[in-house]
């Protein structure tokens, strides 16, 4: 199933003009996304009106500190398959460029929301700010759209027994390897999707070739050995370790994920393949022989499949 993905930028399509936001980054669309979407599509479907998901893009932290790392948990092209699985019927995206950062948060419910994009409703999570200095919150939203007859509904956050499921609590799980932390707030497994390039050769001189993936503009999780899934765009899933590093054996140390998958001898180069990442076995490590390496990466791929396995 797929939605379209509009702009900001843009008049809202006829057909979709009156519908109900879900409005946020949404970037992970974790547990504490989803109870939002949730609430926008409820409101939809009870008025018969279009639901619609929103998330910005470049994040506003890259805008504002360009050199700050990678951090991303999905990209673009992911939550759009997250929000149509959700049920949205439309992708709404800002681009969140210097036009924006200097919109008034007045502008942004009145000129942006309400003239052009036709919104009726917003549903966001009771933290959201927006407007120029962020200037808007939840009351802004509430007092200066409601006088013009937009509606609003703010989420309290949703909460487990690790305390406020964040975004920011995915990163810290996933930067120290807890993949299984990652997974339940996500529901899902974090996944790095990516298009299969050449390398070296070194995994295949081993005996281990590898699908080599630039992480992007995606979250480093802590360097090493993963047990991981493959996603391939026919839709098969292969089991496979995963190096996720700069392979201190190697000179020059080049970062890449290197996901090999077992008992599997296609050619995948060119594909865009989904890495998901199951558990943590062990750091990366440098080591004195490539026999010593080799001994290591058959016991990691042992052990990968009995964590798959199970």
């Amino acid at each position: 199933m797929t939605i379209p993905r509009l702009s900001a930028k843009d008049q809202m399509p006829d057909a979709l003009r009156g519908g109900v936001v879900a409005l946020g980054n949404f970037d992970g669309f974790h547990l504490g996304h989803q109870a939002v979407a949730g609430e926008a599509i409820k409101q939809a479907k009870a008025a018969g009106k279009p639901a619609i998901i929103a998330t910005f893009d470049p994040h506003p932290v890259r805008f504002f500190a360009p050199e700050s790392p990678w951090f991303r948990l999905t990209t673009l092209d992911q939550r759009q398959r997250l929000f149509a699985e959700a049920g949205a019927d439309a992708m709404l995206v800002f681009d969140f460029d210097a036009e924006l950062a200097a919109t008034s948060a007045e502008d942004f419910i009145v000129t942006l929301l309400m003239e052009r994009l036709g919104i009726s409703a917003v549903v966001t999570g009771e933290d959201f700010t927006f407007g120029h200095k962020r200037g808007g919150n939840i009351d802004v939203l509430r007092d200066l759209g409601g006088a013009h007859g937009l509606t609003s509904t703010a989420m309290g956050p949703v909460v487990d027994d690790g305390g406020v499921i964040s975004s920011s609590r995915i990163r810290t799980a996933l930067k120290d390897g807890d993949c299984a932390t990652a997974t339940a707030l996500l529901t899902r497994p974090f996944t790095v999707e990516g298009i299969v390039q050449h390398g070296d050769k070194n995994g295949r001189l081993l005996g281990f070739p590898t699908a080599n993936i630039d992480m992007g503009h995606y979250l480093r999780p802590r360097y090493g050995i993963y047990a991981v899934k493959g996603r391939l765009p026919d839709g098969r899933v292969l089991n496979g370790a995963a190096n996720l590093g700069i392979r201190p054996t190697f000179d020059p140390p080049k970062e890449l994920l290197e996901p090999h998958f077992f008992d599997f001898a296609e050619d995948l180069y060119g594909q865009n393949i989904g890495i998901e990442f199951h558990a943590f076995i062990r750091g990366e490590a440098k080591f004195d022989s490539l026999d010593a390496l080799m001994a290591q990466m058959a016991q990691d791929c042992d052990e990968a499949r009995r964590i798959l396995g199970a």
